[in-house]
This record gives structure tokens, sequence and C-alpha cells, in this order.
């Protein structure tokens, strides 16, 4: 991908909802050569795909917008893991990998974090709220969510900071165009992370505890014998892919949250007002800017999709955030709408069988948020700058990604 390529593919990246506007009032669907996939734009027609993974298969799902070079891919090589995981995975495979982050993200497990996530919250809090000000994604809402996944996977804080980093380093290297030097590095930490986790797997298997680490152990390699390298490899990478899912979403959603909320001071002021609206703005977020955009599917045979005749393999991108802002499904859908009744029709959190199982551990942390900026710092805004005539909301630069959409800083004051 040249200069060119990249720059338009950021541009896309950085303000997607143009694009899908058109995609939607188009005859069947519409190749994005940025993305190399067809666009799947529609609600129904999302919908549709994700009901049909048989024909719609999973497999592509993580494939990188940017390919690492081979001194990356050797760096990467030195690590363990690199296999499938339960969003790349169908059928059976699929429902193997699924059944312990289920329990391991059940009801009560959530709700046996959310003390720890609530003291969390306060110290973050605590920390930055005497300056009267803050980079809200630095400073908070990229640390609350890698401790909480951190907690549950059993990892000790200094663990859990170190896995966090080589989290956001793994999604760099695969999202974003680096300099050689920089990819080496960013493969360097991904490493790390691998072996990290390497590490739990092996002391979890002679000593199990009540955490997520125990649990996908003995739900996905049965017994108590030692564990060979591919067995390893295959824990580490569910556990890599857990981490990353747990910790980038929600510091995604809370980012993207704060920004709307306070893009419009009413908004804040009738939340601060009511409390009881906080879940419904949550939803709202989400529908109205999703954490994730979308995801890559691959066709299995030669399907019609919305009219459009598709050959088996064709790359098909699902776009989870432009069926959240399709007037077929939401009215007004490119308002945010604190009085909103139907947030839960949105799928900004997947649909069938790929639905996130983690969704409601990440609400409940913006959740959190959301009543201890309320109730501590009522009057918080977006930090105004001294272009006249500009409105908050485009003063924060969205993250060029459909995958983890969040503004790339949040500057407040209080």
């Amino acid at each position: 991908m040249d200069l060119a390529e990249h720059r338009a593919l950021d541009a896309l990246q950085r303000d997607p909802y143009p694009l899908y506007a058109r995609a939607r009032s188009a005859d069947g669907l519409t190749f994005v050569p940025e993305l190399d996939s067809w666009l799947v734009a529609r609600d129904a027609d999302v919908r549709e795909v994700l009901r049909r993974p048989e024909d719609f298969s999973s497999a592509n799902s993580l494939s990188p917008d940017v390919r690492p070079g081979p001194a990356a891919l050797a760096e990467l090589a030195k690590g363990i893991g690199g296999r499938g995981t339960v969003v790349t995975a169908d059928g059976d495979a699929h429902r193997a990998l699924r059944a312990p982050l289920n329990s391991g993200l059940s009801p009560a497990r959530v709700n046996a974090v959310l003390p720890y996530a609530t003291a969390r919250a306060e110290e973050l809090l605590d920390a930055f709220a005497p300056r009267g000000r803050v980079e809200l994604m630095g400073e908070y809402a990229q640390l609350l969510p890698g401790d909480v996944i951190g907690r549950l996977l059993g990892l000790t804080e200094e663990d859990s900071r170190t896995a966090v980093h080589g989290g956001r380093r793994a999604e760099e290297l695969l999202f974003r165009p680096l300099a050689e030097d920089e990819q080496i590095a960013c493969a360097r930490d991904v490493v790390t992370l691998q072996h990290l986790l390497d590490n739990y797997i092996r002391d979890r298997r002679a000593h199990p505890r009540d955490d997520l680490v125990s649990t996908m152990n003995t739900a996905l390699v049965p017994g108590t014998g030692d564990l060979t390298r591919e067995q390893r490899g295959h824990l580490v990478s569910q556990l890599q892919n857990l981490l990353l899912a747990g910790h980038l979403t929600t510091t995604a959603l809370i980012g993207s949250t704060m920004l709307h909320l306070l893009s419009d001071r009413t908004r804040w002021e009738r939340l601060c007002a009511a409390p009881g609206r906080i879940p419904a703005a949550i939803d709202e977020a989400a529908r109205y800017d999703s954490p994730i955009q979308g995801f890559r599917r691959v066709t299995t045979r030669p399907v019609t999709l919305a009219g459009t005749e598709l050959p088996a393999g064709a790359v098909v991108f699902v776009a989870y955030g432009a069926a959240n802002r399709d007037p077929e499904r939401h009215e007004h859908p490119d308002s945010f709408d604190l009085s909103r009744t139907a947030g839960a029709r949105h799928v900004a959190f997947g649909h069938g069988v790929h639905g996130c199982p983690g969704s409601q551990l990440g609400k409940a942390q913006v959740r959190i948020t959301l009543e201890l900026f309320a109730r501590r710092l009522p009057d918080v805004r977006l930090s105004v700058g001294k272009r006249p005539g500009r409105a908050a909301d485009q003063r924060a630069v969205m993250r060029p990604t459909l995958i983890h959409r969040s503004p790339q800083a949040l500057h407040l004051t209080f």
C-alpha cells in the first residue's frame, strides 16, 4: 500500500459515515478498494450475513489492514501463539472456544469484579481530579479496562500493564502503517506479551485458581499433565484475543461515550440530572459511533446478497457502524438521542453466534465511569480550543481505524 492509498484509508477510517450512507443508498453492495472488500452497509443485510456463518465464514475476520514486513515477522516467530481464535472460528470449533468464554464472563463473574472496577475507577479519578484537567484516554480510559480484564485473567497489576501494552502494540502492528524499526519494536512487545501469558498458563496448569487463565486452561486442554508447545500456543492465542477484546473495545467505548455526551452540554446536564438514563446513554453511544465498526467475512460458496452475486472466496466487510445508522432501523439515525428507547436493537456488539460475550462487562465499566463523573465532576467539559466557530466534538480527532474506534485524545477540564 503506497502513501496515497494509506491517506485514502486514513480518511475513510476517521469518518466512514459518508461512505456508509452512499453504500446504503446504492443498488446492491458497494466494492470499496481501500478495504479490498464488498461493503455490507444496510441493517437487514448485516444481520443476514451474521445469521449465515455457514455461507459467510469468520476465517478472515481479523485480517490486518497492513501486513508486517519480513523483519517484524521474524521477531513474531520468536513468540508462542499465532493460532486461530474464537473470532476467526466457525461451527464446532467456534462453539468449543466460545463455551469457556461464556462461563468465564458469566453475570456472576462480572458482578464479582465490579467492586474492584469501581474502586479502581475512583483511584484513577483521584489521581487527576486535583489538577482540574485530564487527557481522558491516556489517564483513564486506557487504564481501567486493562486493570479489570487483568484481574479477571488472574494477572498481577504489573503484569496487567505489560500485557495491555503488548495488546495495544499488536493492534498498531496489524492496523497502522509503521516504519520497519517500529514494526520490529511492536513485534517484540507482542512476543513479550505471549511469553508472559505462557508463564501464567504453565503456572495455572500446576496450581489452578479461580481466574480466567485457569478456566481456559481446564476447558480447552482437559487433564493435568504437562502441556505441549502446540497446546500452549493454542491457549496463548485464546488468552491474547480475550485480553485485547477485553480492554481495547471498552477503552474505545469509554472515550466515544464521553466525547458525544460532552459535545452537547445539554446532554451531559440531562444525564447528571437523571442518572437513571445512563444505561440508555451507553447503548445510544454504542449505536451512534460503534467501537467495532465491523469485521470481514469470506464467502464459502457462490451467494447472492442484496442482489449482488458473489463468488466463493469473496471478501465482505460487515459494517456494524453502517447498520447502526440505517434509517430503515433507527429513526433520525445521525442524531445522538438520549431519549431513544430502542437502543438494544443495534448491532454494535455483533449479532448471532459471534455476539460479543464480554459486552455486559464492557458496558458495566462505562456505567461506572459515567456515574462517577456525574457524581464527582458534574461540571466536566471538553477543553475549548482557540479556533472560533469550531464545534467542540470536531476538535477531537478520531483514531484512523475501523476497529476500536475512539478519540485519539480527549482533553477535559473541570
